[in-house]
């Protein structure tokens, strides 16, 4: 279903709307610049296209819109931790109700924020008081920004990424540089690796790049090029599962590696951030689209 098509449930403006998509409350932004669309579950950008351009982010055909799980593919928010140090894997905001916190426009474009506190629910997960506010800028480039700030009456450190997927032509023909040349490769366990500055894919990719560039570029084959530039980071993870990978999940289908990539904006667990009270810290990506 394309975005202009979904149904709408109340207008917020010319260029804002909720609407519903399989039971979910999603924003959906059309404006002169760009069209978008994030989901009050998990604070989850799902699609975003700046006019006369391609669609930049990758949604799975098989994406599960389920309350209780994460959806597969767009800028899921992982927090307050990433990948598996706590549980559920990758925190819990990607699963959490966001709440709309406002939305202006100009013609360059759209701002929408959403925000996130804690509950008794996230408490009984994470015992920390926090204030999250996601920030979408949506013209005819996007700059996603997470603002964490610790309400709490004791210091506490968090990791986290904005875990986004891209839409590429061909995996097979994508290269990508600016991700630095030092990493760790989850496929190896981990294990500390090194190389150049500049990589393609011939299999399974999973890697956290602990000293990237501010800007990571990728090419897939096409004119197009998505340049992303990471603030607030400590590394940039960058991940395709392959065929087989992508066979065991039950989310994507078998052959959907070929055309998504994603390119985080991470803050890793060995180098986690550390807020004291009253403190707040900006993780940002900010994607622009060039030929």
């Amino acid at each position: 279903m394309k975005l202009q098509d979904l149904p709408t449930i109340s207008v917020l403006s010319d260029a804002v709307t909720i609407c519903d998509y399989q039971g979910m409350k999603v924003v959906r932004v059309l404006h002169d610049t760009a069209e978008a669309g994030i989901t009050l579950h998990g604070g989850h950008l799902v699609w975003f296209k700046p006019a006369g351009e391609e669609d930049v982010i990758w949604l799975s055909e098989k994406a599960e819109f389920d309350p209780a799980k994460a959806i597969r593919g767009g800028i899921p928010v992982c927090w307050p931790w990433f990948g598996k140090a706590g549980t559920p894997s990758h925190g819990f905001a990607r699963t959490s109700e966001w709440s709309l916190l406002e939305h202006r426009e100009n013609d360059k474009g759209v701002i929408v924020a959403l925000a996130l506190e804690d509950s008794e629910a996230t408490r009984a997960i994470w015992p920390h008081k926090f204030r999250n506010v996601l920030t979408f800028e949506i013209g005819q480039s996007l700059k996603v920004t997470l603002t964490s700030t610790n309400t709490d009456e004791q210091p506490w450190h968090y990791s986290g990424a904005l875990h986004t997927y891209f839409a590429i032509d061909d995996i097979r023909q994508v290269s990508i540089t600016g991700m630095g040349e030092s990493y760790l490769d989850s496929t190896q366990g981990g294990k500390v690796c090194t190389g150049g500055d500049s990589m393609i894919f011939n299999g399974e990719v999973d890697r956290v790049y602990t000293q990237p560039h501010d800007t990571i570029t990728v090419k897939d084959g096409s004119p197009r090029q998505l340049h992303i530039t990471n603030e607030g980071h400590t590394a940039a993870v960058i991940w395709n599962p392959w065929q087989d990978l992508s066979i065991s999940m039950a989310d994507m289908a078998d052959n959907s590696f070929e055309t998504m990539v994603c390119v985080e904006s991470t803050i890793h667990g060995d180098s986690a951030i550390t807020l004291a009270p009253g403190e707040s810290h900006d993780l940002v990506t900010h994607i622009v689209v060039s030929r």
